[in-house]
């Protein structure tokens, strides 16, 4: 079992600039604003010419119809995309805006025709033209030029009178042509953040032509949130219930056959001293056993351990008393809400005992670091897999649980193993 309490470094503004050519986020932005041209002009060409069509045929509207189909499944083809180009290139995810269409044919056609979101994708179809232009431009431009001063004196022999015509100048070898390389030298470090700049704006344009409006996305967010909600009173509900069971067919029933000892022994004390002994052991070993069942009762609702130091000290003396062996890892800065450590430390109860019952795994691997405000959950085992939420694996109250604080759940379990489950939660307070 490993354990760590760390918090994670942060890299320096210095370092950061100096591998900034070299860097994928910069080469992916590149990528990005050279291919902006090449899909600008199919994407403007496209949108015109069949817009060209489809008003040269209004004149006879059976034939417009069917080129206006085909120009709003371009526009959705493009939307789709795009959409992919950006969360690929530059790790934007845009959601895709096209609502869920419910309803007759003629009513799924007529949302989708009046809605604003195939509208937007021409617009973007049309604007990715002219950008693409000037980003490629800009772009081949500054890194062209320093690529070039770089490797000035490779090729300045080679030059007309070995020198550099530069605005009505003449620069030949010497302290004017290390000047230019040293230009060059800048000029790749400034190159990347043009690149990135113009792919910046590239991602602000298609995020509001290609993605959701701010008003849909309040609107899906509030759908979330009764959904969540509704989940939430469900398990809130589902674990009252659950300790009213546990109570009344352990504890209490424990309880109540104590109270009938008591009884019967005090009877008997005075005719049958000996009899009356053995209930007061019976008795007490009764009371022992409600304690511990009461005391369990207790660490299940919430452990004593977690409220007192935490993931960190919860996590490990949780693993310790698992069937299987588990290994360790805890990387957090700080305390996390009490509701996030609650269901971290539910997740990890149960998956350890869904590993322990159907896993037949020989070892689990337990890993929990937070990166910002998200707490980020591994649970990995080297069972024989195929588990399914869907089949009544235990799982689907762990689902709603995450969701209920908008986290997510992902459980990948192939046939034979492994089975990784990754949690994220937001833990910001």
């Amino acid at each position: 079992m490993t354990f760590a309490l760390t918090a994670p470094a942060r890299p320096k503004a210095t370092w950061t600039f100096l591998r900034a050519p070299v860097s994928l986020r910069t080469w992916g932005a590149t990528a990005h604003v050279l291919l902006d041209l090449l899909v600008g002009t199919l994407t403007f060409t496209f949108v015109v010419t069949m817009t060209a069509v489809t008003l040269g045929l209004l004149c006879t509207l059976v034939l417009a119809i069917p080129a206006l189909a085909i120009l709003l499944l371009g526009a959705r083809v493009i939307g789709a995309c795009e959409r992919a180009r950006f969360a690929s290139l530059l790790g934007v995810p845009i959601a895709d805006p096209y609502p869920v269409f419910e309803g007759t044919w003629w009513e799924k056609t007529r949302t989708w025709v009046l809605g604003a979101a195939p509208w937007k994708e021409l617009v973007y179809a049309l604007l990715l033209f002219p950008l693409g232009v000037i980003g490629f431009s800009l772009v081949v431009t500054a890194w062209s030029a320093s690529l070039a001063l770089v490797t000035l004196p490779l090729y300045l022999d080679r030059l007309p009178r070995r020198a550099v015509h530069l605005a009505g100048h003449e620069i030949v070898a010497g302290p004017g042509l290390w000047g230019l390389v040293a230009a060059g030298v800048v000029g790749l470090f400034v190159a990347p953040w043009l690149a990135r700049g113009w792919a910046a704006l590239d991602r602000a344009v298609g995020s509001f032509l290609l993605g959701r409006t701010s008003t849909e996305v309040l609107e899906q967010r509030v759908e979330t949130l009764e959904v969540t909600r509704s989940w939430a009173v469900e398990i809130a509900e589902a674990e009252r219930r659950r300790i009213e069971r546990d109570l009344h067919d352990g504890a209490q029933q424990r309880l109540v056959a104590l109270a009938m000892d008591l009884g019967l022994a005090r009877e008997k004390l005075d005719t049958d001293p000996a009899r009356a002994r053995e209930l007061i052991d019976h008795a007490h070993d009764e009371a022992k056993r409600a304690i511990a069942e009461l005391r369990d009762l207790a660490r299940g609702i919430h452990p004593v351990s977690l409220s007192d130091r935490g993931l960190p000290g919860a996590i490990p003396a949780l693993a310790g008393r698992s069937a299987i062996p588990v290994d360790v890892y805890v990387a957090l800065p700080d305390r996390l809400p009490a509701a996030i450590e609650g269901i971290a430390y539910f997740i990890v109860s149960e998956c350890l005992a869904n590993a322990v019952k159907h896993s037949q795994a020989t070892r689990v691997s337990v890993r929990l670091v937070q990166h910002g405000d998200t707490l980020f959950l591994d649970i990995t085992d080297d069972g024989i897999g195929g588990v399914d939420p869907a089949l009544g694996t235990g799982l689907t109250g762990l689902v709603e649980r995450v969701a209920s604080v908008d986290g997510t759940f992902v459980v990948t379990s192939p046939l034979g193993g492994p089975t990784e489950i990754r949690v994220e939660l937001p833990c910001a307070s």
